[in-house]
């Protein structure tokens, strides 16, 4: 696998990630042009979990770098970029890149297929959206049994969902098995776009809160999820952020970042 960046502007290596040098336009603008032009990518959003995640499997490292986007979602992620010289880099932020698309796509024609959830959230989660978009075009919903990671789907939802006419699959299944679903489906689906987009599903049908806004410009989104579900989410949270601090420190002493 190789990396591709999206963005003409190039990407920032951390900790052997290469994140995309984005803002919302930039990411917008280029998956738009990938349905316009067919092409074919997928997208992994990326946040200091995926970073760390990629540092237990140079396998999965590869496959997250082969993606057309790898997008800064966590805050850390958006301050190394600028530091390392991308100034126009800003968050895009997974759950907010679903809304601008679904927004756009009434203009654009584009058709959104969702796969992925517990029982009854994307059903939810499409009802929510089109509400707020009526103009956006829903190809198709599936809810998936319980896939291990790198298990590929049968092959009549493979059917159903290029059946369906789908520019867009969103995914969401929790990462880093979401960065796995998209990287081995992605010759097997004929939608342009592949989107892994994790918690926008649970957020945006109302499961699971959002932190306020001052936390997520201020890279405090963390704090409010663990308080959340701690039991769940604290060695993410708290061993992974000390991890991904103490590498960064090692990284920079090496002279190994920025780069």
């Amino acid at each position: 696998m190789t990396s591709q960046d999206a963005s003409p502007q190039g990407s920032t290596d951390i900790l052997g990630v290469r994140i995309s040098a984005l803002n919302m336009d930039l990411a917008v603008d280029t998956i738009e042009g990938w349905i316009r032009d067919n092409q074919r990518h997928y997208v992994c959003i990326c946040t200091v979990h995926t970073i760390m995640e990629c540092q237990r499997s140079s396998t999965l490292k590869a496959t997250v770098n082969a993606a057309g986007m790898r997008t800064p979602d966590g805050m850390p992620l958006v301050w190394l970029s600028r530091y390392s010289g991308h100034e126009h880099v800003r968050r895009v932020y997974g759950p907010d890149l679903m809304l601008e698309l679904c927004r756009r796509s009434g203009t654009a024609g584009h058709r959104h297929f969702f796969y992925g959830g517990g029982p009854g959230v994307v059903e939810t989660l499409v009802d929510r959206l089109t509400q707020q978009f009526p103009d956006m075009d829903v190809a198709g919903v599936h809810t998936p049994g319980m896939l291990a990671s790198g298990e590929i789907e049968s092959q009549e939802t493979i059917t159903k969902i290029n059946d369906s006419g789908a520019d867009i699959v969103w995914v969401g299944l929790g990462a880093p098995k979401q960065d796995w679903w998209v990287a081995n489906h992605r010759s097997l689906l004929n939608a342009p776009v592949l989107i892994a987009v994790g918690a926008a599903f649970d957020f945006h049908s109302g499961s699971v809160a959002q932190a306020p806004g001052w936390m997520q410009r201020n890279g405090l989104e963390w704090l409010f999820r663990l308080t959340q579900d701690p039991k769940r989410l604290w060695r993410r949270y708290i061993l992974d952020n000390s991890r991904f601090v103490l590498r960064l420190g090692f990284s920079a002493i090496r002279g190994r970042f920025p780069a």
